[in-house]
C-alpha cells in the first residue's frame, strides 16, 4: 500500500461544505482520511508534501474537451491533450466525439479509453455522439456507446436542429440516466457569422451572430426536456436571456443544467477590434451586460459547471483572416488563473463556490465517483497555489496547439500538484 500525505493545506471539499486547514492522506489509490474528518495521519507514509499556503481540492473535472484523436492529430492527440489537462489541474476530462471517424460506436468509445490508459496522464471519459456521423438525422447506437463507457451524449458544436430527433434522443438517453450536452445555436442564424451581432460588429464590418441564435435553441431544449423528462445540459451559454431561461426552468424542476467558459467571463466583443482570429469563438464573445448575467448565474447556482471549452487548432488552420478562421480557443492550461482573475479577485465568488463549479457540478452531471475528498473515493486531488504569479506563455503549453488570446497575460494562481489515483502526475516547475 502506497501512502501520500499532504500537510498543512487549506482543504476545500465543496461536496461536503468543508473549508479548513488540515492534513489529507491518500492510500492505495483512495482518499484515506483527513484531520477535518477527525482522523490522524498514519505514522508511516511513503511520500510527504508540504502544501502550506495552498488549496487542496478534489481533482478538477472538465466535461467537454476536444482531444482530436482519431483524425485530427495535427490539432491535438489524447497524449498531448491529457498532458495539458494535468498541467491545468484536471484529473478527469470528457472527450468530445467530433473526431474522424465520429465517436458514434462502442468501438470508438473504447478506443478513446484505451489511448488514455496508454498516455497515463488524467482520466478520460468518452462522450458518445447523439446522432450517426453527428449529422443530426438518425440516432447513434446509444446503448452500445453506454456499454463502451460513454457517460453522456453530444454532437459537439453541431446543433441538433431537428426537434423530433432531439425529442427521441432525450427519451432514449433518459433510459440510461445520461444527459445530452447540446450547443444551443440555431444553425441558420449562425451561418457565416463571425462575432456578436451588435455595435462592434457594425463598426468592424463583420457579420454578426445574434443572441437570439442561442436563445431560440435554449427555449426549445428546455421545452423538450420538460416534455420528455430527459436531462439536457446546455454548453457554453453566453447571454443574459439564456441565464434567465435556465434559472426559471431549474426553479420549475426541469432537468436542465448549463456551463460557461472562462473566456466568456473575461473578454467582451470589443476585444475583436484588432481582428485577431484567436478571439473567434462560438458562441461569440458578448457585451459586458451578458458577462454580468453569467457571473450572477454562477453565483446563484443557475450555472453549475465551468468548462475550459478546450478547442485546439493547428497554426495553419487558425492563423487566417478572421472570417475564414475556425472558432475555438485552447483552455485547459489557462482556466484556473482566468477564473481567479474574473471571479475570485473581484469577490464575485468564494473558493468554495468556484471549486464546486469545477468538481461537484461536473461529477454530478456525469455521475462520476470523483469530485469529493470523502474517504473511500478515488484519490484524485488538485493542489492549487492561489498566490503564485506567472505569465501565460503559449510556447510552453503541453497542448499541441497554441490558439489562445491570453498569451503574455500576467496572471495569478495555478496547479502546483495534480494527483491521479494517488500518484503525483504533475508538479509545477518540472
Amino acid at each position: 500500500m502506497s501512502t501520500l500525505l499532504l500537510q498543512g493545506g487549506r482543504i476545500i471539499d465543496p461536496a461536503r461544505g468543508l473549508d479548513a486547514v488540515g492534513d489529507l492522506w491518500l492510500a492505495d489509490g483512495c482518499i484515506a482520511g483527513s484531520t477535518l474528518d477527525g482522523g490522524t495521519p498514519p505514522p508511516r507514509v511513503d511520500m510527504r508534501l508540504d502544501v502550506s499556503g495552498c488549496i487542496v481540492s478534489p481533482g478538477l473535472i472538465d466535461i467537454r474537451v476536444k482531444l482530436g484523436e482519431p483524425g485530427f492529430e495535427d490539432d491535438e492527440t489524447i497524449e498531448t491533450g491529457t498532458a495539458a489537462a494535468l498541467a491545468g489541474g484536471f484529473t478527469t476530462v470528457a472527450a468530445l466525439p467530433d473526431t474522424q471517424p465520429v465517436g458514434d460506436s462502442r468501438a470508438s468509445a473504447e478506443f478513446v479509453a484505451r489511448q488514455a490508459e496508454r498516455a497515463r496522464h488524467c482520466r478520460v471519459v468518452p462522450l458518445g455522439a447523439v446522432t450517426k456521423q453527428t449529422a443530426g438525422e438518425e440516432l447513434a447506437e446509444i446503448g452500445q456507446l453506454v456499454a463502451g463507457g460513454a457517460r453522456a451524449f453530444t454532437d459537439g458544436k453541431k446543433a441538433i436542429a431537428n426537434s423530433e430527433v432531439m425529442r427521441r434522443a432525450l427519451q432514449y438517453t433518459a433510459m440510461f440516466d445520461c444527459p445530452i450536452l447540446h450547443y444551443p445555436q440555431s444553425p441558420e442564424l449562425v451561418a457565416g457569422g463571425v462575432m456578436h451581432d451588435g455595435y462592434w460588429s457594425t463598426v468592424l464590418g463583420l457579420r454578426g451572430i445574434p443572441a437570439a441564435a442561442e436563445e431560440i435553441m435554449v427555449r426549445r431544449d428546455i421545452a423538450l426536456a420538460e416534455h420528455t423528462g430527459g436531462r439536457i445540459h446546455l454548453m457554453a451559454i453566453s447571454t443574459l436571456n439564456s441565464v434567465d431561461e435556465v434559472r426559471n426552468a431549474r426553479r420549475r424542476g426541469i432537468p436542465v443544467s448549463a456551463d460557461v467558459t472562462p473566456h466568456h467571463l473575461t473578454l467582451t466583443d470589443e476585444a475583436l477590434r484588432g481582428y485577431d482570429p484567436r478571439l473567434k469563438v462560438l458562441p461569440p464573445l458578448r457585451p459586458a451586460e451578458h458577462i454580468e448575467a453569467l457571473m450572477e448565474g454562477l453565483r446563484d447556482g443557475t450555472i453549475t459547471v465551468i468548462s475550459s471549452g478546450h478547442e485546439p487548432w493547428a497554426l495553419e488552420k487558425k492563423d487566417r483572416e478572421i472570417d475564414q478562421a475556425p472558432f475555438g480557443i485552447v483552455g485547459l492550461e489557462t482556466l484556473l488563473p482566468l477564473c481567479i482573475r474574473a471571479l475570485i479577485e473581484p469577490g464575485r465568488l468564494d473558493w468554495l463556490t468556484l471549486l464546486a463549479r469545477l468538481t461537484t457540478g461536473p461529477a454530478e452531471l456525469l455521475r462520476l465517483e470523483a469530485g469529493t475528498l470523502q474517504p473511500g473515493r478515488p484519490a484524485d486531488v488538485t493542489v492549487i497555489d492561489p498566490a503564485v504569479e506567472w505569465t501565460i506563455s503559449a510556447a510552453e503549453f503541453r497542448s499541441q496547439s497554441r490558439n489562445t488570446p491570453f498569451d503574455g497575460w500576467r496572471v495569478r494562481g495555478r496547479a502546483r500538484y495534480t494527483i491521479v489515483d494517488g500518484e503525483v502526475r504533475w508538479s509545477a516547475g518540472t
